[in-house]
């Protein structure tokens, strides 16, 4: 039960994330924005389904019987960090690439920090919400895939970025 209703959470939460992702594309474009990166998208589309799939298989596979409560809490405090970054980005925030020339790069908030800290919260969602349940096959193969898709992705923004 608990994890039906954590997995039903997090799909609330990447619906809402999509939904905001399109509201601030549309924003994005009529200021003339151009997207890059289109070649690797369906990919990375395909990950984060695969992750959904693999977290529910391996769930039903192994039945774990207990979940651990100090992961649940630091993801709940990685949720506050994200929150953190969309607010920084503000209508900037998206799941895509993309690139208004002439607007100078957002500085505040943990990118005054760090050069890409979303990515920085994908790496450990993909982590942790796997090892909450003791899914430690989907935890290993994920971070994998996560890390050889965001080094693909990363060079894409950075390319983008220097422009």
């Amino acid at each position: 039960m608990n994890f039906i209703i954590f997995m039903a959470f997090i799909l609330l939460l990447r619906m809402g994330e999509l939904i905001l992702s399109g509201k601030n594309e549309k924003k994005l474009l009529q200021q003339g924005a151009v997207q890059y990166g289109k070649e690797h998208y369906p990919f990375m589309i395909a990950l984060h389904t695969l992750f959904f799939v693999s977290l529910v298989v391996e769930y039903v596979l192994k039945q774990p019987q207990t979940f651990s409560l100090i992961l649940l809490v630091f993801y709940f405090l990685l949720l506050v960090f994200k929150v953190w970054v969309l607010s920084s980005l503000g209508h900037f925030w998206s799941t895509k690439i993309y690139h208004i020339a002439g607007v100078p790069l957002i500085k505040k908030g943990p990118y005054k920090y760090i050069k890409h800290p979303n990515y920085l919260i994908v790496i450990v969602e993909i982590l942790i919400i796997p090892l909450i349940f003791h899914l430690y096959i989907t935890a290993i193969i994920f971070s994998v895939l996560n890390g050889c898709m965001l080094f693909v992705r990363i060079n894409e923004e950075n390319k983008v970025l220097r422009i």
